[in-house]
């Protein structure tokens, strides 16, 4: 009688990995067909420069804890990493605003309040350059 049971929870516990796992790889195929699709649609946009002025910075720190594999030492056994993202909301004449990721030191040289001449292809930020 055990023998039939066990049978039959692993066989539903099959299914149900092989549903998870189908569901894990379809959302990594996914996230990768729209990412390059981003790519693309930004490579055949043109590539525009505007008068912009900087009206908000914001960072997104994402922080990650890691268990240390083989560690033994009783509550010690992991590790802390983080990603920090920058982003900054640029405003045109227009009142239109887009914000862009942009690298840590782009970030640091932007300020809220400074104008310029932006230049951006399609969603990806290439520059900004203050007026004197």
């Amino acid at each position: 009688m055990w023998l039939g049971m066990f049978s039959i929870g692993f066989g539903i516990f099959s299914i149900m990995f092989t549903i998870v796992f189908i569901m894990i790889i379809v959302s990594f195929v996914v996230m990768i067909i729209k990412s390059v699709g981003t790519w693309n649609k930004n490579n055949h946009s043109p590539q525009i420069d505007v008068s912009a002025e900087v009206v908000s910075k914001r960072i997104n720190v994402a922080r990650h804890n890691h268990v240390n594999a083989g560690d033994v030492t009783g509550g010690h056994g992991y590790h802390t990493t983080s990603n920090t993202l920058y982003y900054v909301t640029f405003e045109f004449a227009s009142g239109d605003r887009m914000e862009f990721h942009v690298n840590g030191t782009e970030y640091g040289l932007l300020k809220e309040g400074d104008i310029g001449n932006l230049c951006f292809q399609g969603t990806r930020y290439l520059s900004f350059e203050r007026n004197k």
